[in-house]
């Protein structure tokens, strides 16, 4: 990791100016992170369905949903560099499926895995928002500790995990 990684509280000082700036609405943004999980896995429902089925139908619902998708991505990820863009839809999608997994592991008494599993789609969903919000200086970024996607608080993940704890707020109205 590297030193020139923002800290916590200037991580929070630039969130705040930005929110002062009405550049973000991390109340909507965030249902719309949501949604936009929902419908990632919306496609691939349609697309297994067509796939299992081999009713062609389910993939003209899939582009539907999928041009939907795109929308609203876009609300969130305005500008972006690179394949930030697949990268952001990719860490949405994983978040949302290590969400699935450790709810599974939840109702059949696996509670320390699914801890994990908790762990880990909440840092990819802080990944997520450093990203976005342009947080994370890719330019410096060498290598993430090893220990940075494991249950530990440090590293990257962990203050942006901590960042988006004190900023974005699902509970505003």
């Amino acid at each position: 990791m590297t030193e020139n990684i923002l800290s916590l509280q200037e991580m929070i000082e630039k969130v705040d100016k930005l929110k002062k700036d009405n550049v973000l609405d991390l109340s909507s943004d965030q249902d719309l992170s949501i949604a936009i999980m929902n419908l990632v896995s919306i496609e691939e429902h349609f697309f297994f369905t067509g796939s299992k089925t081999g009713n062609p139908k389910y993939y003209d619902l899939l582009a539907e949903v999928r041009e939907m998708r795109k929308s609203l991505l876009k609300r969130i990820i305005k500008e972006y560099e690179g394949e930030v863009w697949c990268i952001s839809k990719h860490l949405l999608a994983a978040s949302y499926r290590l969400m699935e997994v450790g709810t599974k592991a939840q109702g059949k008494g696996q509670s320390e895995d699914a801890q994990e599993m908790f762990k880990k789609a909440y840092d990819l969903y802080s990944l997520f928002w450093g990203l976005n919000m342009k947080l994370i200086d890719l330019g410096t970024v060498k290598k993430i500790d090893d220990d940075a996607l494991n249950t530990k608080k440090k590293g990257l993940a962990g203050r942006l995990g901590e960042l988006v704890k004190k900023v974005v707020d699902c509970c505003i109205e």
